[in-house]
């Protein structure tokens, strides 16, 4: 099955940075949202980030002007018509992308395939959505996705093998690598990761080592590029909390049990970069530790 056009659901940061990949590797990217704003910033965003690849010299400028022809906005499920494989990445809420999910397949050819971008929700869940669970599959885009290579792909019970295959291979088209994950809680990267730096908010809890201590130990002894402490913060202490309650509930293990103080976090609105204070108080030049 070729596949030329493609379909974005939700112009946040991860589907612009999604339409972004797709219509840079050649593709015609269709990218849709409710809200007309965000249709334009992210435009505005993608322009950005193509402008920036240019002056690296990394893109030609006619590549830039290509790739941008490209995308298209769009606030209509209609536009949707000639795609055949689209990606849904409105925001984290099962709830929210049921419904999306439910609406556009609609609109779609029988064979399209439908993605959701999801970090942890259950694909078989979502699948049942769409009345076509044999042609809807896991992607789990890293963040940021231009210069992340790695996409798990998370086959629910349903997904066909077609199905598995053609989104293995667009993956591959797109310049990304693959890791296939079995349809668990958090798949594979976030049950790793977070359960890590769950384990730093124990360690820092517990008095074993600070903020410093901790996040230094692990970027010179392990080699991490960022320390747990300060990845929890750029994440967002709000969403590692809900994976973390996810993964407990899903998996019945108490070594998946939230630490005590990340709760106290989010419970104090200390949810990380975003609000400006975490693990790291960010509201001057240089990012300060607060325990």
């Amino acid at each position: 099955m070729k596949i030329d056009s493609v379909g974005i659901l939700g112009a946040g940061v991860m589907g612009s940075a999604i339409a972004q990949v797709f219509s840079r590797a050649g593709f015609h990217v269709s990218l849709y949202d409710i809200d007309p704003g965000s249709l334009q910033r992210a435009r505005a965003e993608i322009d950005h980030h193509l402008e920036r690849q240019v002056s690296k010299a990394v893109l030609t400028d006619y590549e830039r002007s290509a790739a941008l022809s490209r995308l298209h906005l769009t606030e209509n499920f209609t536009d949707f018509a000639d795609c055949g494989f689209v990606v849904e990445a409105v925001t984290e809420d099962e709830a929210a992308k049921r419904r999306v999910l439910g609406e556009v397949v609609k609109h779609l050819p029988p064979e399209t395939v439908v993605a959701t971008n999801t970090s942890s929700l259950s694909i078989t869940r979502l699948a049942s959505a769409t009345g076509r669970p044999d042609r809807f599959i896991g992607m789990h885009f890293m963040k940021p996705v231009s210069a992340m290579n790695l996409v798990e792909i998370i086959r629910g019970i349903a997904t066909s093998t077609v199905t598995f295959e053609i989104t293995r291979d667009l993956v591959h088209a797109i310049g990304k690598e693959s890791a296939v994950s079995e349809d668990y809680p958090a798949f594979i990267v976030n049950r790793i990761l977070l359960t890590m730096i769950n384990e730093a908010v124990f360690a820092l809890y517990e008095g074993v080592g600070s903020v410093t201590a901790i996040d230094t130990a692990m970027r010179l002894g392990a080699n991490h590029p960022m320390g747990p402490l300060e990845l929890a913060d750029f994440i967002g202490l709000d969403r590692v909390l809900t994976m973390m309650q996810g993964l407990y509930e899903g998996l019945s293990d108490s070594k998946y049990r939230p630490c005590p103080l990340l709760v106290k976090y989010v419970e104090a609105g200390w949810t990380g970069r975003g609000s400006g204070r975490g693990f790291y108080d960010y509201s001057g030049a240089i990012p300060v530790p607060t325990r």
